[in-house]
This record gives C-alpha cells, sequence and structure tokens, in this order.
C-alpha cells in the first residue's frame, strides 16, 4: 500500500468504503480552534452538522465550547438526548405541524435558540412554544451569501416584530458562504460578514438596550480573520478538514483527520483505477473551481475523475496504485460525505481504537 507523510495511517483489515478519523489530528484541529477563538475574544459555538457525533461534541465543550449549532431540529434533538444542553439551531425553522410539539419539548429541556428571518416564521415560533417562557432567537441577516436572512438594516424591524410576539431577541447572525465562491473569497467574505453584523449589532443594541449577540463565522472566514463586531463564531468543517479547506483556508494535508478508506478493485487500463467510494460515501459536491470528486492521500495528483453510486474512477495514478491497495480519499465537503454514513472509525497510529456512531439524518 502507497503511504505518504500526510496520509492517515489505516489499518490493513479495514471493510472498505469507511470513513475513519486520526484521532491525534482531530483533537489537534479542535484544540486549535479553541485557542483561536480565545485569542480573538469571541465565544466558540461549533457547527456540528460536520460530524454529528456525541463523542466529538463533548470534546469540543471540554475546549472550552460554550455551546453548539447546528442545522436541523432533528440534529438538536439528537444531541440533547446525548446531554448536550445549549443549541442553537442556525436556521428559519418553520414551527409547522408535528415540529410545533417537537421544538416546545427541546424548548422545555435545554438552552435553545432558534433563527428566524420573517414575521410569519416568528409567529410560528411563537404559537409553539405559548406557556412554556419565551424562546431565544437571533434574527438572521444576509452578509451576500444570498441565500437566507433579511438585509442588515432591516434586523431592528424584525427582531421588534419578534419582541412584539413574546419571542426574545438576543442578536443577530449570519453565515458568509459566499466565502466558498473561490479559493480567494475568504477574506472578502470576512469583511463582508464584519460590516453587516456591525449595521444590524448597532440597531439591535438601540432597540434591545443592551449589546447583542453577533454571530458569525465559517471555518474559511474565522481562519481569514475573526475580529469585532463578532461575539461569536461558528466554524464546523475545521474539526476534520476537508479538500475545499485546503484550497479556502491553506490546511495542510498532514492536519486533515477525516478520509474516507476505499479499495482499489480494478485497474482496468494504464493508470486508471476503481475504487469502492463512489457517490454513496464521497457524495458527489464539486465546485466548479475544483476538479474532481476528492484527494487520494496516497496520489495527491491524480483525479477522482468521476463517480456512480459505489465507484470512483481515479485516472493519472501511473503504476502507484494496484488491485487492492487501500487508500485515504479526501472527500470535497466534509460535512455531506459524514451525513452518508452511519459510524466513524477512530484510529490512532494505525489501529482502530474505537468506533463512535454518527447520528441518524
Amino acid at each position: 500500500m502507497p503511504t505518504g507523510a500526510a496520509a492517515v495511517r489505516l489499518p490493513e483489515d479495514l471493510d472498505t468504503p469507511a470513513l475513519v478519523v486520526d484521532a491525534a489530528r482531530m483533537d489537534a484541529n479542535i484544540a486549535r480552534m479553541a485557542e483561536r477563538a480565545r485569542a480573538a475574544g469571541v465565544a466558540l459555538r461549533p457547527h456540528a452538522k460536520t460530524h454529528k457525533c456525541a463523542q466529538i461534541a463533548r470534546r469540543q465543550l471540554d475546549h472550552g465550547a460554550s455551546g453548539l449549532t447546528v442545522a436541523t431540529l432533528s440534529e438538536a434533538e439528537s444531541f440533547a438526548a446525548a446531554g448536550c444542553d445549549d443549541l442553537f439551531i442556525a436556521y428559519p425553522l418553520w414551527a409547522g405541524g408535528p415540529r410545533a410539539a417537537r421544538l416546545r419539548r427541546l424548548h422545555e429541556a435545554v438552552r435553545l435558540r432558534v433563527g428566524v428571518d420573517g414575521v410569519a416564521a416568528a409567529e410560528r415560533l411563537a404559537t409553539a412554544v405559548r406557556g412554556a417562557g419565551p424562546l431565544d432567537v437571533l434574527v438572521e441577516i444576509d452578509c451576500g451569501g444570498r441565500r437566507t436572512g433579511v438585509p442588515p438594516e432591516a434586523a431592528a424591524a424584525l427582531a421588534a416584530d419578534c419582541l412584539r410576539l413574546g419571542l426574545n431577541v438576543l442578536g443577530a447572525f449570519t453565515h458568509p458562504g459566499h466565502a466558498y465562491a473561490a479559493p480567494t473569497a475568504a477574506g472578502s467574505a470576512a469583511e463582508d460578514e464584519r460590516a453587516a453584523l456591525a449595521v444590524a449589532g448597532v440597531a439591535l443594541e438601540k432597540l434591545l438596550g443592551r449589546a447583542p449577540v453577533l454571530s458569525g463565522g465559517s471555518t474559511p472566514t474565522v481562519l481569514a480573520g475573526v475580529a469585532a463586531p463578532v461575539t461569536e463564531a461558528r466554524p464546523g468543517t475545521y474539526v476534520f478538514g476537508d479538500r475545499q479547506q485546503t484550497h479556502l483556508s491553506g490546511l495542510p494535508r498532514h492536519e486533515i483527520a477525516l478520509v474516507v478508506a476505499a479499495r482499489v478493485v480494478s485497474a482496468p487500463r494504464p493508470g486508471e483505477v476503481v475504487i469502492d467510494a463512489g457517490s454513496k460515501a464521497l457524495a458527489s459536491d464539486r465546485p466548479a473551481w475544483l476538479e474532481g470528486y476528492g484527494l487520494l492521500l496516497e496520489a495527491p495528483d491524480a483525479v477522482v475523475e468521476a463517480v456512480t453510486e459505489e465507484h470512483a474512477v481515479v485516472r493519472g495514478c501511473g503504476d502507484r496504485l494496484a488491485v487492492g491497495d487501500l487508500v485515504g480519499v479526501v472527500p470535497n465537503h466534509v460535512c455531506t460525505a459524514v451525513n452518508l454514513g452511519t459510524r466513524l472509525t477512530v484510529v490512532a497510529d494505525g489501529a482502530v481504537i474505537d468506533v463512535w456512531p454518527v447520528f441518524p439524518r
């Protein structure tokens, strides 16, 4: 089996494909981000959708995280059941149908905050928790990602509507998703984030009579420089790293903590192999600026050129790989790859030390 300084050491008897986590690298990533947040004077609330794993959440909290960020109500319920009691659903949640009762139960069980970007959704939230105490919310603002959120100058008006409905407005949050638009975009996206939160923050402080929570930060923008007026950062991908981050954040390959372990199952043509990790293991995310569907640490110049459900075709590997070889593929986007799995195989020095479940979708 080919090896390299950047490759995660894989136990030879792995059943592939498998999500493999290098424990030492992951713990180092967690510690570095915690120290970065402390040095910047911001609260760290990691986005746990990246790992969806109670054991990793506990490590982040033990390193000083103020709580966890999640993307869905079901993620929040799973982490609450695992004992994580301070959760932010950073999403404009629609509390309709059975979600209303689920939201109320969660609100009664943990310290919960929820994102809101419209009056109709705010009305649903308020109705769902009526009689159970006010629900904490953060107004979502758009800092340039053009996905969800109100313009920064509209944050106070929406916050006033939320207060009228009986919700407790903590502040505002944003997601600088346009940091992923190009390898050079993180710095300007971080500036956009700070500028948008500054506008919203001034108006919210006047409305609320106190300094608001101003929450932002993806992994690339935090690494590009998190600073005032941001009071809380929500990076997620940093815990493992992925191929995108090697371009967006300059992540060294030797700090990548998760790979999809795969086996070479065919070598149909010279310089070309097929591995047993396809779109059901690697996912099919591929930004326009990135070639291929993953990075083989054992053959970094090769291209994972095509994926089908159970196959990935790798071209340009020369004679470095042969049928039966075990390889580690760094997915383009680790969050989606983890979401496809059911467990994380944790290794240290090439040996399996534990298996951790991933919360079901």
